[in-house]
C-alpha cells in the first residue's frame, strides 16, 4: 500500500528539486525571500508606524521604510541609532534576516561568479568566431602549424586559430606562450573538450570555420582518432550544407579510403605520413640539400606557391613564359578543368582559362615583367652537357621504422640494376625492430633493381660501424627508431650520426649522410654533427599542413612533386647549364635549362651549404636579372624527369 507523503516530505521533496536546479535558482529564491522580508518589513513600519516610531519623530512613509529595512539587511550596525523600541523590535528581525538569509545570497553568488571562472579556465564556453582555421586535437605538431598559419595571417588582423583538444586550456596556452612568437598569441583561442564527442566540438564553432586540421594524437592507434574525429564533422546533425575544408593526415594507407569514403561530400585533404616522409628521404639521399628544397616550399617565411590568370598570356607556349617574370619562377600550368602540369612540355600553349604556377613572394609580386633584350647571355650557356652513366649504387640504412620499406622502395625507382642495400638494426630496441628481417622478406619481395640484406647489431656501437665499412658505402640513411619515446629515439640517431661524422673524416672517399630526427628542437645538434641533410618528419607534415589549410589546390602540386612519375626536384651542376667562374643572371640559367626540358628556379650555393642563416645555401626564386658567379660546388635546383 503507497503511504501518503507528508507536508514535510513535500516540502523538503521541493527544497530539493529547487536546490538542484543550480546557481541561477538559488540566487533567485534568495533575492525573493530577501525581497519580500525587506518588503513585509517596510510594510509593517508604514501601517503601523504612529505606534512603533518614536514619540516627536514622524512616521517614515513605505519607500522609506522598505530603504531603512534594505540598509539593515545589508549592514548590522545601521540598528545602533534606532530609536522607540517598537521600531527597534521590527528592525532587529530585518537584521537577523539580512545575517542569514541575505548574506547566504551573497555567498551564492560569489561562490557563482568563482564557477563562471573556473568554467572559463576550464575552456568550455562556445566560441562565437566565422572564418577562423579550426585545429582539432593537440600534438608536438601543433607549434609549427600554428607558427606557419600566424605567418600567414600575419597581415590578417581579424584572423583567428582556434583549438581544441583534450588538454586543460591553461595548460594549452602556457606551451603556447613558451614556443610561439607573443605578436601572434593573440589570435589563438584555446578550448578543452574532446574532438570525438558531438557536444564537446560544437564549443569550436566548426560549421562557421574556413578551414579545419585534425592532429592525430601522438599513441599508437592515430588514425582511428582521425576517423572518428572526420565523422564527428562530417556526419554531425548540426553540419552546414557547404562542404567542409579538413587537412589531416594518416599513418596507415589501408584507412585512407576510409576517410575518402567518410569525407566525400567535403574538401578532405588526407596526408599518407609514412609514404610522404619515405620519398622524402629516399630522394634526400641521393641528393644532398633537398629536403631544405622541400621546406623552402612549404613554410610561409619565404616565397609560396600562387596560382595566377594571366589573359594576356593565351597562345604563347609554356616555354616562353618562364623568362617574362623578374620576381617568380613559373613551375606549371593549372588547366581551365583543374588539372595541374608541374613543368609540362615547353610547347605547351596556354588556354582561355589557364593558369600559371608561380612561385613568389606574395600573390600581388606575381606580375609580368618587360624583359630586356640582353637578359639572356647566350655565351655563359654551357653546351657541354653529357648524361653520365649511372653506376651501382650501395646504400646503408641505419635503424628501424616503418617507412624503412616504403624508402627501399622509392629507392628502387631511382637506383640501377644490380644496386645493394643493407640493413642494420638493433632487435632488442623494440617489436619492430625484432621482426625487421621477416617484414623485409616479405614485404620486398619485388624489388627490380636493389638486393636487401639485413644485419642484428647497436647502431650506436662504433665497432660496429667499422665492421660494416660504412664509408664503403654512397648513402647512408640513418631512421628513428619505432617503439622509443621521441627524446631517446633521437638521442641514438645523434650518437649514430658522431661516429658517422668522425669516420667520414678519416676517410677520403665522401658519402652522403641523412638522419630522421623526431624533434625540431634536436636539429641544432644535428647540425653540430654537421649531417648533409636531416628530415624533420613531423614538422615537414606540419608545414604541408598549414600550406594546404590555407590554400586546398596545392594538394595537387604537391603529390606532383613527390610522385616518382613524372617531373621531380634535382639538383644538378650548375656547370651543366652556364659556364663556371663567370658572372652570369639566372635568366641565363632559366633559358638554358628550358633547352634541355628542365625548369630552374634556384640555386645552391656550396660555400654556404652549412650555414643555417642562410638556408645552407638554398636559394629558391632568385631575382633573375641579379649576377651570380657559379663554382663547381654549386648546384642549380630544378624540375625535370631525370
Amino acid at each position: 500500500m503507497v503511504t501518503k507523503p507528508t507536508f514535510r516530505q513535500r516540502l523538503q521533496y521541493f527544497f530539493d528539486n529547487f536546490m538542484s536546479r543550480g546557481t541561477v535558482a538559488l540566487i533567485g529564491g534568495l533575492a525573493f525571500i530577501s525581497f519580500l522580508l525587506i518588503a513585509t518589513a517596510g510594510l509593517v513600519i508604514a501601517i503601523g508606524g504612529h505606534l512603533l516610531a518614536p514619540e516627536g519623530s514622524d512616521p517614515p512613509g513605505f519607500l522609506e521604510a522598505v530603504w531603512l529595512s534594505l540598509m539593515r539587511t545589508l549592514d548590522a550596525g545601521t540598528m545602533g541609532g534606532d530609536a522607540g523600541w517598537g521600531f527597534r523590535l521590527v528592525m532587529l528581525v530585518v537584521t537577523l534576516g539580512g545575517v542569514f538569509i541575505v548574506s547566504a545570497l551573497i555567498g551564492v553568488l560569489t561562490t557563482g561568479v568563482e564557477g563562471k571562472m573556473d568554467e572559463l579556465r576550464k575552456g568550455r564556453s562556445r566560441v562565437l568566431e566565422s572564418g577562423h582555421i579550426l585545429i582539432l586535437g593537440w600534438s608536438a605538431q601543433v607549434f609549427t602549424v600554428l607558427t606557419e598559419l600566424l605567418t600567414a595571417n600575419e597581415n590578417q588582423p581579424n584572423a583567428r586559430i582556434v583549438i581544441l583538444a583534450e588538454r586543460d586550456k591553461v595548460e594549452m596556452e602556457d606551451e603556447i606562450r613558451s614556443r610561439v612568437d607573443s605578436q601572434g598569441r593573440k589570435k589563438i583561442i584555446c578550448r578543452s573538450g574532446s574532438p570525438i564527442d558531438l557536444t564537446d566540438i560544437e564549443i569550436a564553432s566548426p560549421h562557421a570555420a574556413r578551414a579545419i586540421i585534425i592532429l592525430p594524437p601522438e599513441d599508437d592507434d592515430p588514425d582511428s582518432h582521425v576517423i572518428k574525429t572526420v565523422l564527428a564533422l562530417t556526419n554531425n546533425p548540426n553540419r552546414r550544407p557547404e562542404p567542409y575544408h579538413i587537412v589531416t593526415q594518416i599513418r596507415d594507407p589501408r584507412n585512407m579510403n576510409v576517410v575518402r569514403m567518410i569525407g566525400v561530400r567535403d574538401t578532405l585533404l588526407a596526408i599518407q605520413t609514412g609514404e610522404l616522409i619515405a620519398r622524402v628521404v629516399a630522394q634526400t639521399s641521393r641528393q644532398s640539400g633537398l629536403s631544405v628544397v622541400y621546406t623552402e616550399l612549404m613554410n610561409f617565411g619565404g616565397d609560396e606557391i600562387y596560382f595566377k590568370s594571366e589573359p594576356v598570356l593565351n597562345g604563347k607556349t609554356f616555354g616562353e613564359t618562364l623568362l617574362l617574370y623578374e620576381d617568380s619562377s613559373i613551375l606549371g600550368l593549372r588547366s581551365a578543368a583543374g588539372t595541374v602540369s608541374l613543368n609540362p612540355p615547353m610547347e605547351t600553349r596556354l588556354a582561355e582559362g589557364d593558369q600559371v604556377i608561380a612561385l613568389s613572394a606574395d600573390d600581388d609580386t606575381v606580375k609580368l615583367s618587360n624583359l630586356p633584350a640582353s637578359a639572356v647571355d647566350e655565351t655563359s650557356i654551357g653546351l657541354k652537357f653529357q648524361p653520365h652513366r649511372a653506376s651501382l649504387e650501395k646504400c646503408l640504412i641505419l635503424g628501424w621504422n616503418d617507412c624503412a620499406t616504403t624508402i627501399i622502395r622509392e629507392l628502387d625507382h631511382y637506383v640501377p640494376k644490380g644496386s645493394k642495400v643493407l640493413v642494420v638494426a638493433d632487435p632488442s630496441v623494440s617489436d619492430e625492430a625484432s621482426e625487421a628481417d621477416d617484414t623485409l622478406r616479405r614485404d620486398l619481395r619485388r624489388l627490380k633493381n636493389q638486393k636487401v640484406d639485413f644485419h642484428r647489431g647497436d647502431t650506436t656501437d662504433r665497432e660496429l660501424l667499422e665492421d660494416l665499412k660504412a664509408a664503403d658505402y654512397d648513402h647512408i640513411i640513418v631512421l628513428s627508431y619505432a617503439g622509443l619515446e621521441v627524446q631517446a629515439a633521437d638521442a641514438k640517431t645523434l650518437v649514430t650520426l658522431l661516429h658517422l661524422r668522425n669516420i667520414a673524416e678519416k676517410d677520403a672517399t665522401p658519402f652522403s649522410i641523412v638522419s630522421e630526427m623526431l624533434d625540431l628542437r634536436n636539429r641544432e645538434l644535428a647540425e653540430a654533427a654537421r649531417v648533409d641533410d636531416f628530415i624533420v618528419s613531423e614538422h615537414l607534415i606540419s608545414l604541408m599542413m598549414a600550406q594546404l589549410a590555407e590554400n586546398a589546390e596545392l594538394m595537387a602540386v604537391f603529390t606532383d612533386i613527390f610522385d616518382p612519375e613524372g617531373c621531380e626536384i634535382y639538383l644538378k651542376p650548375a656547370s651543366q647549364y652556364v659556364d663556371i667562374g663567370k658572372p652570369t643572371n639566372f635568366y641565363t640559367v632559366v633559358e638554358s635549362a628550358r633547352r634541355r626540358g628542365h625548369l630552374a628556379f634556384g640555386y645552391r650555393l656550396g660555400v654556404e651549404s652549412g650555414e643555417a642563416a642562410k638556408a645552407y645555401g638554398v636559394h629558391t626564386n632568385p631575382q633573375k636579372s641579379m649576377m651570380v658567379s657559379f663554382t663547381p660546388e654549386d648546384k642549380i635546383i630544378v624540375l625535370a624527369e631525370d
